[in-house]
């Protein structure tokens, strides 16, 4: 869910030690709320050493009760110096991830409302720790943010910080990259833009306001390696619940979508594929599961809405091209094949479906098409599991190749060449298959070996099954030898 904030130049104490320290330094804390006898370099340096205990449940619990809660909610957002108030933060947003009752004493004491104004500062340190304490509050608690964006501007503070960001990224590279504090503090914005956008989806007209300075910054933003960790996955995350669909017009180009820009179209769907690329290049199918998954369903919204001139780019990236034809499909190393394999992973259900039915939308979501482009031994699963079935035609096309241009005919056939519909190869490039005859012996123990498997099935019951050798004799297909 979240990381902890943590300090610095940390004092370590005996496990047994820790709660009667904690105790100790949260009195101090509460007295100097009702007496003023601290001055700020001491009280903040109090704040300081109590971040560093805050990092596990076991002896934390002043920490986690009505009063501590109250005490560092109070130096966070009653202090006049911002040097407390970012201390005190850091300790409450480490409570209130550790331990899940304390976001609801929290909002009961009313301070979410002094949350979401810190967010309008013009401060990355203020933007991370209050965007952090309001995505942790939406779990367990009964906090409605309805308030928060009708009253307090939530939605618009999140969009300006948002915006900040995207200046930050400049195509020259001339202006000062951004800092570890700015690239944590975009990370849990986007983190409660999501979360927001997921639970309080009568506001994402106004979230959506984002979309084109996040676009700007997942463009221009360096990719590491691995490539998909923070905040790149954020932005895409961020990207999925945000309308891809501008003015109502499906397929239609429009200057205001931000996902089509004018003038280069295709500069958001090729980051997203580059990015899709290098993935699946670096990471194991167990961890695509959790992470690529996102980028793939953001791929096929897009896919859904663009253009139509832009949909024949994503085809060709991400389906095979003919020229991988003369291996099995899927057999090659490029992008396409990658995905085909991804397609049938044993081992991530959710991204299996998830390019399956890329590929499907990618083919138009025609059954035909889809076998077509990736092949029959590829395709097969997603059709029977969704109940699609190829025309007959199609089939009569794969075993006669005779359709007169039909259907049968464009499954079987490439820029003229004839293709094996089911692993898509071209079929003058298959190896040549050669089998040694079987010799008189060699046939009669293996029409042994079937006779007995065929009696031995029958006899289970599960199945009514027929013998062939038995039926062969009953049809007089035997012929007794002299």
């Amino acid at each position: 869910m979240a990381q902890q904030l943590n300090g610095e130049g940390l004092r370590r104490i005996p496990q047994a030690a820790k709660e009667k320290e904690i105790t100790r330094l949260m009195d101090i804390l509460k007295l100097d709320l009702e007496q003023k006898n601290l001055l700020p370099p001491q009280r903040n340096a109090l704040l300081a050493e109590l971040k560093t205990h805050i990092r596990a449940i076991e002896d934390s619990g002043p920490l986690f009760t009505d009063d501590g809660v109250r005490t560092l909610s109070r130096h966070c957002f009653d202090s006049n110096s911002m040097v407390t108030s970012r201390e005190a933060a850091k300790c409450l947003a480490n409570v209130l991830l550790l331990e899940g009752k304390t976001r609801q004493i929290f909002v009961d004491l009313g301070y979410s409302i002094k949350a979401a104004q810190r967010l309008k500062n013009d401060n990355r340190e203020d933007e991370l720790l209050n965007s952090r304490i309001l995505f942790l509050l939406t779990y367990d608690t009964t906090l409605d943010f309805s308030q928060l964006f009708d009253e307090y501007q939530l939605a618009d503070s999140i969009n300006q910080n948002i915006l900040r960001h995207s200046k930050r990224y400049s195509k020259t590279g001339r202006r000062d990259p951004p800092t570890s504090i700015d690239t944590q503090a975009l990370s849990e914005t986007l983190k409660l833009l999501f979360n927001l956008s997921q639970y309080y989806p009568r506001y994402l007209p106004t979230l959506a306001r984002s979309a084109p300075s996040i676009l700007k910054i997942l463009c221009r933003i360096h990719l590491a390696t691995p490539v998909l960790q923070p905040p790149v996955t954020y932005l895409v995350n961020a990207l999925l619940n945000l309308s891809v669909n501008y003015d109502d017009k499906p397929h239609k180009d429009s200057d205001s979508n931000p996902y089509f820009p004018k003038p280069d179209q295709y500069c958001n769907i090729d980051r997203f594929i580059s990015i899709l690329d290098n993935a699946v290049r670096t990471y194991t199918e167990e961890q695509l599961e959790t992470l690529v998954t996102p980028l793939v369903t953001l791929l096929r919204k897009v896919y859904e809405f663009a253009p139509l001139h832009v949909r024949p780019h994503m085809q060709t990236a991400l389906l095979p091209s003919n020229s991988e034809r003369s291996l099995p499909l899927g057999q090659s190393n490029t992008l396409a094949s990658r995905l085909l394999r991804l397609s049938n992973s044993p081992v991530a259900p959710s991204l299996r479906e998830s390019v399956s039915s890329l590929l499907f939308e990618l083919s138009d979501k025609d059954a035909a098409n889809f076998v077509c482009n990736v092949g029959y031994g590829f395709a097969s699963g997603f059709l029977m599991t969704h109940d699609l079935q190829v025309p007959t035609s199609a089939t009569e096309g794969w075993s006669t190749g005779q359709s007169g241009g039909d259907l049968g005919e464009k499954l079987t056939s490439v820029d003229g060449k004839e293709i094996n519909p089911i692993t898509g190869q071209i079929r003058e490039m298959e190896p040549e298959v050669t089998e040694e005859e079987m010799t008189e012996e060699e046939k009669e123990r293996e029409a042994e070996r079937l006779f007995v498997l065929f009696e031995r099935l029958k006899a289970t019951g599960v199945v009514s099954v027929k013998n062939p050798v038995e039926q062969a004799v009953q049809d007089g297909r035997f012929e007794e030898l002299d």
